[in-house]
């Protein structure tokens, strides 16, 4: 097994995070709930990035701050019509998810 690190961010809604975050280009992996109409805790991953999401209310805070890396944040700036920062390592842009926590997306200067 591979050791990993993996970010848990505090959501309302699980199924509009998970639709918010398929734009990024992340799949839901699974989704539990210990019975029917208690809080989901949901897998989503892209590529070898994974992030939990939780409707549990003591398991994250708003307002956290994840750095995801990829390829191309020019086209992820595009599907959310923001601008891209250059920055001496790269470039980058922030995005909130619908629950305000922040995404930090950067490619690294070549």
């Amino acid at each position: 097994m591979d050791e990993d690190v993996i970010p848990i961010l505090r959501v309302e809604d699980a199924a509009v995070a998970v639709g918010w975050y398929e734009r990024l280009g992340f799949a839901k992996l699974w989704e539990h709930r210990f019975e029917p109409g208690f809080p989901a805790f949901v897998e989503v991953a892209r590529g070898g990035a994974r992030l939990f999401l939780s409707e549990h209310k003591g398991d994250a805070r708003p307002d956290t701050l994840v750095y995801l890396r990829v390829r191309d944040v020019d086209s992820i700036a595009s599907e959310f019509g923001v601008q891209v920062e250059d920055a001496p390592w790269g470039r980058e842009i922030e995005l909130r998810d619908p629950d305000g926590n922040r995404l930090r997306i950067g490619s690294p200067t070549e």
